[in-house]
């Protein structure tokens, strides 16, 4: 059987990070840990459907990876699949979203179930709305499915996931080829006539979901990649670790890591190479790159890092942080609602429920932000952005901004100041190593 898996998309509602498929969590692309999951379900015959704008960052990550370019992006999935069913023949077809995060049993006993019928598909009972397509079932056959009906207007609670199984592509690429739509349905629309007179079969899935769609869904995703990623500890014998740093739980400890006096990491974590966790700084329940300082007195909590992040006296928890971004002394993310309630997000004009009490700032790259910053639960700053000293960011900041206070009041207006060629920071970064153990 071969195996489709779609990354295309131009992750819009990911904002302010960037391609997330390519966004690294425990020492690993969102896209590698894809294609491992599907390895170890038996499917390795995987073509990748990409789109313009990530093809050849894919192509040079995974250079030997079969790639397809989606050429109409406004199609969705039908365009993914018009671009890439030609040429794959009538063989069997898996196809897989690269949002969608489950476990490998899911894919073998879809597979399995496909061999009744014309085809299978994944769902899930949800207890609350998630923004995708709803089956109707009648008996052990699929006779719907409704795109994002909206909040109250859902047929069922069964929400499919992106692993359907196609036995017969030929006849799934003739619909899509008549099917007309305006909006990024039309492969669902497809997919209802093909029920109208072919047998699909709903197959239940109770075990790990995680669709990452908003850039809050990667801390939904970290404990249960921290968790796989530290079934087998390790700390590099590269590693220098002081007598008096704490190591606590499982974690990995990559090559050229430096814990300086008096550092605690807690897992389960993940270190990248050549990070330092500084003089009393502690890390606990969190993924962090390559090249990082997680400077004096810090905490990172429950947090992501990307590679190339910068702190001192910092508090970050419930944040993802992406590369080349540095925070001065004593910022904090606040990550907690006084109220306790839902921390929502902003998304246009419209606030959306991130179903999450506890979550902190979100950071686009190659951002600065100064001493003495507050930053309020749910808070996403625009890449190449910086934040004065002494500011406190209670809204979304665009991209390239300079926000500074001035009387209690916010002051945003264009950053002229580029930092995005800065990311080693290699002669600040020998001035902490000296004082390395």
């Amino acid at each position: 059987m071969k195996t489709l898996l779609l990354v295309a998309g131009r992750s819009k509602r990911f904002w302010p990070l960037a391609e997330k498929n390519l966004w690294s969590v425990a020492g690993k692309t969102l896209l590698q840990h894809q294609l491992d999951r599907l390895a170890a379900a038996g499917c390795r015959d995987v073509t990748v459907v990409s789109g313009k704008h990530n093809l050849d960052m894919i192509h040079a990550l995974f250079p030997s990876l079969p790639l397809v370019e989606q050429e109409d992006l406004e199609q969705g999935m039908q365009g993914a699949l018009l671009s890439a069913l030609p040429s794959l023949g009538n063989e069997p077809i898996l196809i897989v979203s690269g949002n969608d995060i489950i476990e490998p049993k899911a894919y073998e006993t879809l597979i399995a179930a496909a061999t009744h019928g014309d085809g299978a598909i994944l769902a899930k009972n949800v207890s609350r709305y998630f923004p995708g397509g709803y089956l109707t079932v009648e008996g052990d056959r699929i006779v719907s499915i409704v795109e994002k009906p909206g909040e109250g207007k859902e047929p069922s609670s069964l929400v499919t996931i992106v692993a359907h199984v196609h036995n017969e592509p030929a006849s799934l690429l003739e619909e899509l080829r008549r099917t007309a739509s305006d909006h990024d349905d039309g492969y669902e629309r497809a997919l209802a006539t093909l029920f109208e007179t072919k047998t699909y079969r709903p197959v239940s899935y109770d075990g790990f979901w995680q669709a990452v769609k908003y850039p809050w869904h990667l801390l939904e995703l970290l404990p249960f990649l921290l968790e796989e990623a530290t079934k087998t500890p390790r700390i590099s014998p590269s590693a220098v670790i002081h007598p008096t740093a704490v190591v606590e739980g499982n974690v990995v400890i990559e090559d050229g890591v430096k814990l300086l006096p008096h550092a605690s990491v807690r897992g389960p974590c993940y270190i990248g190479k050549n990070t330092i966790v500084g003089n009393g700084a502690l890390v606990r329940a969190s993924s962090i790159g390559e090249n990082c300082v997680v400077g004096f007195q810090t905490e990172v909590k429950g947090s992501i890092l990307a590679n190339d992040v910068w702190t001192h006296m910092t508090y970050l928890g419930d944040s993802v942080i992406a590369k080349n971004v540095s925070f001065g002394a004593g910022t904090v993310t606040g990550n907690f609602r006084l109220d306790e309630g839902e921390i929502r997000s902003a998304l246009g004009d419209t606030m959306v429920g991130t179903g999450l009490t506890k979550l902190g700032a979100i950071i686009g790259e190659h951002c600065r932000v100064g001493i003495h910053v507050g930053i309020n639960p749910g808070v996403k700053i625009g890449g190449g952005s910086f934040v004065a000293g002494g500011s406190y960011i209670a809204e979304d900041i665009p991209e390239r901004s300079f926000v500074s206070s001035k009387d209690g009041k916010t002051i945003v207006r264009e950053n002229k100041l580029d930092v995005s060629h800065l990311g080693d920071r290699s002669t600040y970064r020998a001035i902490v190593e000296r004082k390395t153990p």
